[in-house]
């Protein structure tokens, strides 16, 4: 039992070299990829230096790196099973009665764990750090476009009451906190449920405050009414300054703590929360689809290499990485269209992954 323990420790170990080694190598080529990127987007139209495109790099590379952090645990895994395999360590555990399943299912495991760890600490800090590269660029383009218009819509709502927002601009500086240039259409829901419009709000600034707006120079009209100027007017808010930055950033700007909040947010607005459903629940499929990466990683590598064709077969596996990375987008984009459940277009990739794994090594293994 005791040697059994050191292989699996070992397989592991190697699994996770292996691991690190495939983050570094796609690392570095996203920073190098989103660098030039980056340079010729903002670099031609803003006088910045390089060391501000590559600040705007390093906060946007977590979330691209996110996105590409299965085909680590593919990619790793394809090379340390092979690394196994030629050097015939792999045929010494299995020649020695261990079977191929108690060699591969603690990596998996252990990447399924990681994927805990990836949705619930990694995605948070990209997030935030993505939310910082978008506030960066806005303020670097603001310098560029000057005082161009940049209109922003919001809504906001609960059982009772409707109310949509709109403004010509905002302060970068303070995120969505202050809006400039504010029209606010306040709508009643009826004894039907219909909403009903009942007044008008013209504001010259508008400054979200934790439970209300305060509005400044406003003029308020209703049906049938004359307008009423006033110095300052509150309106009351359901949103907070993070709500708001959110509601207009997309599923994958939010981190995985606050998709439920945002989900409820959207649908007391009024709004289709589809795409931030679809959001949480792909990451929640996240650690399965990880533990499968690793599946068909071990699934593509025990070919005795003195059969031939382990290459090939590597090569395959490869292959039908970027097959289900595209199969996942798909179904995504399925799912948005509502062509799709959200919860099948979600979890579908990592458990055809795992089947599709766990169906070769069958196969290899038993016969």
């Amino acid at each position: 039992m005791n040697g059994l323990g050191r292989i699996e420790r070992y397989v592991s170990a190697r699994l996770l070299m292996g691991v690190a080694t495939a983050l570094a190598v796609i690392a570095a080529v996203v920073l190098l990829i989103q660098f030039v990127e980056l340079s010729s987007q903002v670099g031609t139209r803003a006088d910045v230096g390089a060391d501000s495109i590559f600040s705007l790099t390093l906060l946007r590379a977590p979330s691209l790196i996110q996105i590409l952090l299965p085909f680590c645990f593919l990619f790793g895994g394809l090379g340390a099973y092979v690394g196994l395999n030629r050097r015939s360590e792999l045929v010494a555990m299995r020649a020695a009665g261990v079977s191929a399943w108690r060699f591969i299912a603690p990596p998996a495991v252990g990447a399924f764990a990681l994927g805990l760890l990836a949705v619930g600490g990694l995605n948070p800090l990209a997030s935030s750090l993505n939310a910082r590269f978008e506030n960066e660029r806005a303020r670097i383009m603001q310098n560029y476009l000057g005082d161009r218009p940049q209109d922003v819509w919001l809504r906001q709502g609960d059982a009772t009451t409707q109310v949509v927002i709109h403004a010509r601009a905002r302060d970068v500086q303070n995120g969505l906190a202050t809006l400039k240039g504010v029209t606010l259409f306040i709508y009643e829901k009826n004894d039907r449920g219909f909403p009903e419009f009942r007044r008008r709000l013209e504001a010259a600034e508008a400054t979200l405050l934790p439970g209300f707006w305060r509005l400044k120079d406003v003029r308020e009209a209703t049906a049938g009414d004359s307008s009423i100027r006033s110095d300052s007017l509150s309106i009351r808010s359901t949103l907070d300054a993070e709500a708001a930055m959110e509601s207009l950033a997309s599923p994958e700007a939010i981190a995985f703590w606050k998709l439920p909040k945002a989900i409820r947010l959207t649908e007391q607005a009024g709004f289709s929360a589809s795409g931030y459903r679809l959001r949480f629940q792909q990451l929640l499929a996240t650690p399965l689809l990880y533990a499968a990466m690793t599946v068909l990683a071990a699934a593509f590598s025990l070919r005795l290499t003195r059969l031939g064709g382990l290459a090939g077969l590597a090569g395959a596996g490869v292959a039908l990485g970027f097959v289900m990375f595209f199969f996942n987008q798909f179904a995504g984009a399925l799912a948005r269209a509502d062509i799709l459940p959200l919860f099948a277009a979600a979890w579908a990739p990592a458990v055809v992954a795992l089947l599709a794994g766990v169906t070769l090594l069958c196969y290899t293994e038993d016969g």
